[in-house]
């Protein structure tokens, strides 16, 4: 059983920066691809970032390219999500997820960027 673990939310002021991090049980963290998304309150929940098992080649939805650096450590079994030039449409509660045959997702960490 994967159990997926975020932290590293919190509130902070526009322009500042937070790093989450999300960490694996199990074994499969090493071969498998991760991703953040995020939820933001009365909205669906949408994609942020993507990595895949070796960490080559990130990839992010364009509202956070520039800012936002994905990078992972399987060492240690976590990803992170550095964000920088955080702004108040960034608050929400971000979710990792761990992409194998069946998709598993954390509990959520949540962000807040006041104005």
């Amino acid at each position: 059983q994967v159990q997926l673990v975020e932290s590293g939310g919190g509130l902070v002021q526009a322009g500042g920066s937070l790093r989450l991090s999300c960490t694996a049980s199990g074994r499969t963290f090493s071969s498998a691809g991760m991703a953040w998304f995020r939820q933001a309150p009365g909205k669906e929940r949408e994609f942020v970032a993507a990595i895949g098992w070796n960490g080559g080649n990130p990839y992010y939805t364009d509202s956070v390219k520039g800012r936002f650096t994905m990078s992972r450590d399987n060492a240690k079994n976590t990803v992170y999500l550095q964000m920088n030039s955080l702004k108040p449409e960034d608050t929400a509660v971000y979710y990792c997820k761990m992409r194998t045959a069946v998709d598993y997702w954390g509990q959520g960490t949540q962000v807040t960027v006041s104005s």
